[in-house]
């Protein structure tokens, strides 16, 4: 534990920035995979909404940070691939 009053105060913003981070990137990662689930299924309304969902939150955290900008893309443009796919096949 640091010594110095600025750096004791670093260490708990860092600490609650630390768990908000991780708690964004979880829910992130969990949209995903809802979006992916669905997107292997047959109902396409469901699988839009999850798509749209995901979307949202891929947006949001290359805002805030979180993941790079190419990465969301990537993860975005796999994800419209497979809602493609669908909706053509429907």
């Amino acid at each position: 534990m640091p010594n110095i009053k600025s750096a004791v105060k670093r260490v708990k913003t860092i600490e609650k920035r630390r768990a908000l981070n991780a708690s964004q990137k979880s829910a992130l990662r969990t949209a995903v995979k809802t979006a992916d689930t669905a997107l292997a299924g047959t109902e396409v309304e469901t699988a839009q909404a999850a798509f749209q969902a995901a979307s949202k939150k891929l947006d949001k955290a290359v805002t805030k940070g979180l993941i790079h900008k190419n990465a969301a893309a990537r993860k975005k443009s796999r994800l419209a691939k497979k809602l493609n796919a669908l909706k053509a096949e429907a």
